[in-house]
């Protein structure tokens, strides 16, 4: 990189009108390459010209125009003209120089024969909408490219043939294209007998340094996740005398539907999993079986909701997008309003090129229903007190705190992963004993031994016990059993009446008491029995090894001796265990029975539980030497009988603890069942929202930076920071809307991506994967070999990659004027303080682990310690309207090599502002562009730029961008978005008319 710049300082002393000097007279054929487009760099326009208006007349003298140029081409057998591009609107001044530059990209489709006109306007007044035009002028692409300076001076004539004016047409960067597109095939000495020019090595090289960037229009990877780019170029000049080249794009996501769809798929087989698990319970008294039967009904309810949705979602074939006006459509509930992909490309003197990626999104909310009964904050703080109330008034003393209903989750989570890999191992282990693989067996074993730990010690709690004796007492005509304790201090009491749920321990601590040891004991021998058979298939695969090592009978005599005096000694210590038969012929053995249980098993155990010792194909096995002989070296004949027993018990064992726990769940939610579910539906409308754009901005990122070690290494580290701002008033609809955006936001801390390598190489094999439930969403992200090779070890092997989000609001329309003076900013304030903590939290984490080169490098004075603490001086002076907390905290996301987002109600008007302003700040900030253009770089963007794209295509109905073309009796007054929310509401208004009109005489 520092031989690059050091070769590329060249270029700085020799200025553009060098370059322009340097050219010759293009020939067909060279006029061909040049419009035929990069194929190292697509996002490369193929022809870029600048346009600039000299000496310009109005019919009335005593005033300047305000002046914007609008092209239209046509190329022939075409016979009429198609609007292509406008620049910005200058006022008041006859020689007018247009920052934006007018771009044809490989899309464009045009050649030597293309013709261009400029018809320059004058905009009359601009609040009025009244414009006319001044005076047009036409060129040919062929005589723009074969000039010697690729500059065009031409007069404007009025309708009346009169000259109003001069216009100059400069073509950019023709001479580096042709270098560039031939230096690397080592370019001829001649093309048709014309002397070609050497190449400029630093082109060349800046070229190498571009290509490493993605383009949203070409890369495997992006164009499948995004579509429909718009793009536009400017020309920005520094303080240094140079210009900078400026591409901005906007593309939309086609994860706007395909994200929801997934989503909704995963929430609607979650609960249809939780009614199958209420309905595998079994037989409850009338009770709790009335009871079952409310919590199942709601369920239903929901889940009709839920099919309802992914059938509308499975039928939509509209654009990718949802616009404004369908924000409260329940259809379209699940998909984020407006959700687009911002990009500036900026290329500096040296040919160095720089990203920068902002995510803009409608405010996550639930618009479809409503905001009467405020947002999802206050909906959860009302959900908590209603249940903290109906736990006191409720008959069911048994209440469970918040802790033991994670627990609860946690727990049959583990059970139903452990179960499976349970029974994945001992299948293994089977097969690693048919192909007689003695390392197979030991590496097999050692897993197989470690899973089924796992799961014993999570299965051995006490709230697991408790739960067990609960579902034990909802068992119809249940009886307490004769043997529990009878002290004074401590009374059991358990009842199943036909109008009554009541399951009391009365006592000086009634939790306490449900730990006695008397009802844990059938318990504890379920999960014993899993444990003696885990230790058999290990004795017996010991001793199988040492029979391959050391064939003798003495040991196998002395080995089975150990087994025998070691099955004694622990039915000694742990007393008596029940064990499961595989086979019904099994014969006990007097010598080795276990000691009696001291309590009978109730009623409602499994009947495969019986008092016996360990199976009888398991003791023939150990003991019956001609057994061996007669079987020689069939080791799965050996393990079979044991692996079955241990498959059978670690069953029992889940399916008992896995009933209790859904037991527990369903008396923790029975008395708030139907606002759980109604504040969970808004939940998973709002987070289903916020996580399609969080996916977006994650791909596009790692995309960028597949190159960047130091973000590779900060993001399997630490994670990755997403940074979301907002513009929402805390006033009216909008308050609520950031209760629920707060929340959806803080909910993607339980979200984790995971990149794998694509199966192939279509777009559906790039698409991201959802699996998970409400607990933890993981994604995949599936990458192209090649991209996915570049990545770092710890990223392939499939770490599991943490999001950090944190949230920033400052409301800055009228609204908020109003919620200053008379409302309240509370909430406001509350979100920018935790978000403060999370990010220097954040930040803590990075200079514990990670050194400041895995940061990217910053033009700017200030560090990032001095940055944080400006910032929390900010979110902590609550001043009105306070700006600066979005500036900082974004320039502090860059900075961290986090992700941007961006959001208003509708992701158009205030979201255009800032990012327009954020773009040009960076510009100057970072890449000196001259203070004194600051102003018109911003109307250039905010009237012209990609963002006023998504206002029409929310006007426009939904339209696709990609067929969207710029009209300039339409879009003059776009700079109006800056001045007043009135002024817009008008433009909208005289919008929607002309439309109208035009569709009428259509």
């Amino acid at each position: 990189m520092a031989g690059l710049r050091e070769r590329g300082g060249s270029r700085i002393q020799r200025p553009w009108s060098v370059y322009r000097a340097s050219t010759f007279e293009l020939s067909n054929e060279m006029i061909g390459l040049a419009l035929a487009g990069n194929s190292q760099d697509p996002d490369e326009p193929v022809l870029e010209f600048s346009v600039a208006c000299t000496d310009l007349l109005t019919p009335a003298l005593d005033r300047k125009p305000n002046s914007f140029v609008a092209v239209s081409c046509t190329t022939p057998p075409q016979a009429f003209w198609t609007k292509h591009a406008q620049t910005e609107v200058i006022e008041g001044t006859s020689n007018p120089i247009f920052l934006s530059s007018i771009a044809f990209f490989q899309d464009s489709n045009i050649n030597q024969q293309t013709q261009v006109k400029l018809a320059v306007y004058d905009v009359k007044d601009r609040s009025q909408g009244t414009m006319y035009m001044l005076g047009s002028a036409l060129f040919p692409v062929k005589e723009l490219l074969q000039e010697r300076s690729h500059r065009l001076d031409l007069e404007l004539r009025s309708a009346e043939n009169q000259r109003v004016g001069n216009v100059t047409i400069a073509a950019w960067q023709m001479e580096e294209r042709q270098d560039q597109r031939m230096s690397v095939g080592r370019l001829p000495d001649s093309i048709n007998g014309r002397t070609m020019l050497p190449v400029d090595e630093s082109l060349a090289e800046s070229m190498g340094v571009r290509i490493k960037y993605s383009s949203l229009c070409k890369d495997t990877l992006l164009r499948s996740v995004f579509g429909g780019t718009m793009s536009r170029m400017y020309r920005f000049p520094t303080t240094d005398g140079n210009h900078l080249r400026v591409l901005e794009q906007m593309a939309e996501s086609v994860l706007s539907l395909n994200i929801p769809r997934q989503f909704v798929k995963l929430l609607l087989e979650e609960d249809a999993s939780r009614v199958c698990e209420l309905e595998e319970l079994g037989e409850l008294s009338p009770c709790w079986e009335n009871l079952r039967r409310q919590i199942v009904s709601q369920y239903q309810t929901i889940i009709l909701a839920y099919q309802e949705t992914l059938t509308d979602l499975n039928d939509y074939r509209g654009p990718s997008f949802k616009a404004s006006n369908l924000k409260a459509e329940r259809k379209l509930e699940f998909m984020p309003t407006n959700l687009h992909v911002q990009r500036m490309r900026v290329q500096d003197e040296l040919g160095f090129e720089h990203t920068y990626d902002v995510i803009t999104i409608g405010a996550p909310a639930a618009h479809c229903q409503g905001f009467k009964n405020s947002g999802l904050r206050k909906l959860i703080q009302k959900f908590e007190e209603a249940k903290k109330h109906s736990a006191l008034s409720s008959s069911q003393s048994i209440v469970y705190i918040p802790q033991d209903i994670v627990r609860a989750k946690e727990i049959i989570a583990h059970i139903n992963t452990l179960k499976t890999q349970v029974s994945y191992y001992a299948e293994r282990l089977s097969r690693a004993a048919k192909d007689r693989s003695a390392s197979g067996l030991e590496r097999t074993l050692a897993i197989l031994a470690d899973k089924t730990r796992q799961l014993v010690t999570v299965c051995d709690c006490k709230l697991l016990a408790s739960a067990i004796q609960a579902l034990n007492a909802a068992r119809p005509e249940y009886i307490a059993s004769k043997a529990s304790p009878s002290a004074d201090s401590e009374q059991v009491v358990l009842r199943n009446d036909q109008d009554t749920l009541l399951a009391k321990w009365s006592g000086r601590n009634s939790r306490s008491s449900l730990h006695a040891d008397w009802h844990e004991e059938e318990w504890e021998k379920v999960w014993l029995n899993v444990d003696k058979s885990l230790e058999c298939i290990i004795q017996r695969v010991d001793k199988l090894l040492q029979k391959e090592r050391r064939p003798s009978v003495s040991s196998q005599d002395s080995s089975q001796m150990d087994l025998q005096g070691g099955a004694t000694k622990k039915d000694d210590e742990k007393g008596g265990a029940f064990w499961i038969n595989p086979g019904s012929q099994s014969q006990d053995s007097p010598s080795s029975q276990p000691p009696p249980s001291s309590s009978p098993p109730p009623s409602s155990s499994p009947p495969a539980l019986s008092s016996a010792h360990p199976p009888s194909p398991e003791k023939e096995s150990y003991g019956s030497p001609s057994a061996e002989e007669a079987y020689p070296g069939e080791w799965s004949e050996a393990l079979y009988p044991l692996l079955t027993t241990l498959t059978e018990c670690v069953a029992m064992m889940s399916d008992t603890a896995k009933k209790s726990m859904v037991f527990l769940l369903m008396q923790d939610s029975a008395p708030t069942i139907a606002m759980d579910l109604s504040l969970q539906y808004r939940r998973d409308v709002v987070f289903c929202q916020t996580l399609t754009a969080l996916i977006c901005g994650f791909i596009i990122k790692l995309r960028n930076c597949l190159r960047d070690n130091g973000f590779l290494r900060q993001l399997y580290t630490i994670g990755l920071l997403a940074q979301f701002e907002s513009l929402l008033s805390t006033y009216g609809e909008e308050l609520a809307m950031l209760e629920d955006m707060s929340v959806g936001i803080m909910d993607l801390r339980n979200v984790t991506f995971k990149v794998t390598q694509a199966t192939g190489s279509s777009a559906p094999d790039m698409l991201p994967i959802i699996t998970g439930n409400r607990d933890g969403f993981n994604v995949r992200i599936p990458l192209p070999g090649t991209m996915f090779d570049a990545l770092p070890r710890e990223i392939q092997s499939g770490m599991l990659l943490r999001v950090q989000p944190v949230h920033f609001n400052v409301g800055i329309n009228e609204q908020q004027t109003l919620a200053e003076k008379f409302g309240d900013t509370s909430l406001q304030e509350i979100i920018n303080l935790e978000s403060l903590s999370r990010l220097n939290s954040y930040y803590e984490q990075f200079k514990e682990v990670l050194p400041e080169d895995c940061l990217p490098r910053s033009r700017s004075q200030t560090c990032l310690p001095e940055l944080l603490r400006f910032l929390g001086q900010n979110v902590h002076a609550r001043k009105n309207k306070n700006v600066d907390i979005l500036w900082q905290a974004a320039e502090i996301c860059r900075r961290l090599n986090g992700v941007r987002f961006t959001s208003c109600k509708s992701a158009k008007d205030r979201t255009a502002m800032s990012v327009t302003l954020e773009q040009c700040l960076i510009l100057q900030h970072e890449h000196g562009m001259a203070p004194q253009v600051f102003t018109q770089a911003l109307d250039c963007m905010r009237s012209i730029g990609t963002r006023e794209g998504v206002i029409q295509k929310n006007l426009s109905g939904l339209l696709p961008v990609r067929d969207f073309r710029l009209d300039p009796s339409l879009l003059y007054s776009l700079p109006l978005l800056a001045l007043s929310p009135n002024l817009l509401v008008v433009w909208i208004f005289l919008s929607v008319a002309y439309f109208l009109a035009k569709l009428r005489c259509s």
